[in-house]
C-alpha cells in the first residue's frame, strides 16, 4: 500500500528529483508521517464505511443475494484495491450498476454460479486492461463526462427517495438538521468530517430522544463472522461457461467504464493523474479476490469516492484500506450500535454528495448560452439516458456515439475540391505540354483540400466533371490526407468513372502515410460503387 516518493541525489542538489505536489499529496508514507494528514485520512475512512453499510445491504438485495454478500465483497474489494489499484483515494466497492448486470445469475442458477460470474468478470478485466482498454478514456469528450457526472448526482439523489417515502415524519426534521450541520460545520471548524459528526449527532439524539426511526438494521441482517475463501460449487464445463460469460463480460465492461469515468472525474479534483491501466486489472483483482471470499463483486463508486475526497479531503490509499477494515469492524464488532444508526442521517450525507457531484456551472444560462448546441445535446443525451437506464454503460456509450457524429458532421464541412490551373504551385502537373496544337487544355487538375475520411469522402465522387474533362485528369492530394477505406473506395470510383469514359487518372501529392494506405486497399475494395 505503500507509495514510493523521489528524493534527491545527495551528491547534487542543483538537479535533485524533487516530487510533484501531487504527487505528495497522493503518497502513503508522507501521510503517515503527518499526524493531521494521517487524521484526515483515518477519519474519511470511517464516514465513508458508515456509508457503505446500507448501500452495500441494499445492492445485496437488488443483486438477489444475502445482505452479507453485499458488505463482504465492500470489504475484500476496498482492502484489496487500496493496494493494487491506480487511483488513490478512489473507493471501490459493491455497486448497484455491477448488481443490476449480474442479478439475473443469482436468480436463475444460484449463488454458487453467480460467484463465478464475478471471478470470471475479475479475469476478464484483467485481459482488457492488459489489451490497452485503459487508452480509451482518451476518446471521451468532455461534454460526456460532464453529463456522467450530473447523470450520476441525479441518480445518487434518486436513490434516497425511497427513504424518505411513507415514513415517520420526524425523518424530515432529522434530515434537515443533518444538512443543516454538514452545511454550518465547515464554516466553523474541518477538524473533524461534518458528515461523520451529523451521522453521530442524528443518532445520539434518536437514542436519547426514544423516537422509533427506521435504521440500519431494516435494511437487512449484518454478518457476524469473517468471510472465508471458497471455490464456487460448479462443474467446469463448456455448459457453465456459456451460462456465465456474457454476464461477465458485461460486469467486466459496466466496471471498467464506471471505475475509469470515476478515476478520471478524481484526477480533476484532485489535480494528480492516476494509472488507469493499473486501475483496470486491480479492478479485475479485487473482483476475483470478492468471488473467492463470497462477494458480489463491484467497481468504484462514485458516491462514496466523494464522500471521501471531496467532502473529507482524503487523498491517499490510506482511507480506501481503512473503509474496508471500518467497515468489517463495524458490522462484526459493533454491529447493534451500527444497526442504530438513522437512515435520515445517511440519507442526508448522500444527498449533500449529490449536490457536491453536480457540475452546476455546467447548467448554468449563461454557460449553455455559450456552449454550441450540439455540445449541449451530447451532455444532455448521456444525462438522460443514464438516469432512465440506471445504466452509466448507456449512458456514455451513447454520448460517445453522439459526440462522434457532431465531430464528423462539424469536419465534413472542412474537405473541398477545387480546379487550378495545370502550372499552378503544387497541382502535381507542370504545365509543360500540357495544351494541344489548337490551343485547348488537355488536362483537368483538381486539388483536394482536407482530412478525408468517411464524412467527408462520400460526396468525393460527385465533385467531378467526367463528361466535360479532358483525356487527362490530374487528382492533387498534397493537401489533405487519406485516414479510411472509404476515401480509397471513393478515389477508386472517381477512377472507374473516368476510365469508362476513356479517360487517364493520375494522383498526386499524396504523403507517405496516405500513400501507402491507397496502395494497400486500392483495388481491393469492391467494384468502385
Amino acid at each position: 500500500m505503500s507509495d514510493t516518493t523521489p528524493t534527491p541525489a545527495p551528491e547534487d542538489t542543483r538537479h535533485a528529483v524533487v516530487p510533484e505536489a501531487g504527487e505528495r499529496e497522493t503518497s502513503t508514507r508522507a501521510a503517515l508521517r503527518d499526524p493531521r494528514r494521517l487524521k484526515t485520512e483515518v477519519l474519511a475512512g470511517l464516514v465513508v464505511a458508515l456509508a457503505l453499510i446500507p448501500e452495500a445491504i441494499s445492492f445485496s438485495i437488488i443483486a438477489g443475494v444475502d445482505p452479507r454478500v453485499g458488505l463482504f465483497s465492500s470489504f475484500v474489494m476496498a482492502v484489496t484495491i487500496a493496494f493494487v489499484g491506480g487511483r488513490p483515494a478512489m473507493i471501490s466497492a459493491a455497486t448497484g450498476a455491477v448488481a443490476l448486470v449480474i442479478a439475473p445469475v443469482a436468480r436463475d442458477y444460484g449463488l454458487d454460479y453467480f460467484l463465478a460470474t464475478v471471478i470470471l468478470a475479475g479475469v476478464l478485466q484483467i485481459v482488457l486492461s492488459v489489451l490497452g482498454v485503459a487508452k480509451l478514456m482518451r476518446f471521451i469528450p468532455r461534454m460526456v463526462m460532464v453529463g456522467f457526472v450530473n447523470a450520476l448526482a441525479i441518480l445518487i439523489f434518486t436513490a434516497q427517495i425511497p427513504y424518505l417515502i411513507d415514513v415517520p415524519w420526524l425523518v424530515y426534521p432529522m434530515v434537515a438538521l443533518a444538512l443543516l450541520i454538514m452545511v454550518g460545520l465547515p464554516r466553523l471548524t474541518t477538524v473533524v468530517p461534518a458528515p461523520l459528526v451529523a451521522i453521530v449527532a442524528i443518532t445520539a439524539l434518536m437514542w436519547f430522544a426514544g423516537w422509533e426511526l427506521p435504521d440500519v438494521s431494516d435494511q437487512g441482517e449484518l454478518p457476524r463472522s469473517l468471510p472465508q475463501l471458497l471455490l464456487p460449487d460448479v462443474p467446469l464445463t463448456l455448459e457453465t461457461l456459456q451460462i456465465i460469460a456474457p454476464y461477465a463480460l458485461a460486469m467486466a465492461m459496466v466496471g471498467l467504464l464506471e471505475s475509469l469515468m470515476t478515476a478520471k472525474l478524481v484526477d480533476g479534483i484532485t489535480d494528480t493523474h492516476s494509472d488507469k491501466t493499473r486501475e483496470s486489472w486491480g479492478q479485475g483483482v479485487a473482483n476475483m479476490a470478492s468471488g473467492f471470499f463470497g462477494g458480489m463483486g463491484g467497481c468504484a463508486m462514485i458516491g462514496q469516492t466523494m464522500i471521501n475526497v471531496k467532502v473529507s479531503g482524503a487523498r491517499t490509499r490510506i482511507s480506501t484500506f481503512l473503509a474496508g477494515v471500518f467497515l468489517l469492524a463495524l458490522v462484526l464488532g459493533a454491529g447493534p450500535a451500527v444497526g442504530m444508526i438513522p437512515m435520515a442521517a445517511l440519507v442526508a450525507v448522500m444527498v449533500m454528495v449529490s449536490v457536491a457531484t453536480f457540475d452546476w456551472h455546467s447548467i448554468r444560462p449563461s454557460t449553455l448560452r455559450r456552449m454550441p448546441y450540439s455540445e449541449n445535446i451530447v451532455m444532455l443525451l448521456t444525462v438522460v439516458v443514464t438516469v432512465v437506464t440506471h445504466n452509466l454503460a448507456y449512458g456514455v456509450i451513447v454520448g460517445v456515439n453522439a459526440a462522434i457524429i457532431v465531430f464528423a458532421r462539424r469536419v465534413a464541412h472542412f474537405a473541398s475540391v477545387e480546379r487550378v490551373a495545370p502550372s499552378d504551385p503544387g497541382s502535381g502537373a507542370d504545365g509543360d505540354g500540357d495544351r494541344d496544337n489548337d490551343g485547348g487544355d488537355d488536362v483537368r487538375v483538381y486539388r483536394v483540400t482536407g482530412e478525408l475520411f468517411f464524412a467527408t469522402s462520400n460526396d468525393l465522387v460527385y465533385q467531378f466533371d467526367y463528361a466535360g474533362d479532358p483525356q487527362r485528369v490530374v487528382i492533387d492530394l498534397s493537401s489533405s490526407h487519406i485516414w479510411d477505406a472509404s476515401t480509397v473506395a471513393a478515389l477508386d470510383a472517381v477512377q472507374t468513372k473516368y476510365e469508362r469514359m476513356g479517360k487517364s487518372v493520375e494522383i498526386v501529392g499524396l504523403n507517405a502515410s496516405s500513400a501507402a494506405r491507397h496502395q494497400l486497399l486500392s483495388g481491393r475494395l469492391g467494384d468502385g460503387h
